[in-house]
């Protein structure tokens, strides 16, 4: 699964790579979105992000979700998204497209979930339930005796 993070022994893109990463974003996301006119199975795709390699010869584009049928389409149509960046993006190259889920939504998701879990376990259970978050007296005896 690819990251979206950075490597600890450079953790921010060059300024210049990160101006390409959102040039890149705007003009996929725009031109998904004029696709998906004719092929429902790019409908509701979200263009999150894209990540270029310092060299500028490839791009990750990073997606909210990215169903098994919008990955097909997206393969298909991969060349002619790579031909409108190279009209409209002014690089010495124009970078092979590749497509991915975003991680940090499916991480996103994740956390909601469990967040989610957790606020319903403490309204249903409770403490005495033997919910989460029983507090300081949460293993105490009732009577409370010595």
């Amino acid at each position: 699964m690819p990251s979206r993070r950075r490597d600890q022994q450079n953790p921010t893109p060059y300024p210049r790579v990160a101006r390409v990463n959102q040039v890149l974003r705007e003009v996929v996301a725009e031109e998904v979105e004029r696709l998906a006119d004719a092929d429902d199975r790019l409908r509701l795709l979200t263009v999150t992000a894209v990540d270029t390699t310092a060299d500028l010869r490839h791009a990750t584009v990073f997606l909210a979700s990215l169903p098994e049928e919008a990955a097909a389409a997206l393969a298909v149509q991969r060349k002619h998204l790579q031909q409108v960046v190279g009209r409209q993006v002014r690089l010495k190259r124009t970078p092979h497209l590749e497509f991915a889920a975003d991680p940090a939504v499916s991480g996103g998701d994740r956390i909601e979930e469990i967040l989610r879990r957790l606020h319903h376990d403490d309204r249903v259970g409770g403490p005495e339930a033997g919910g989460v978050g029983g507090g300081p007296d949460a293993g105490a005896s009732p009577g409370g005796g010595s």
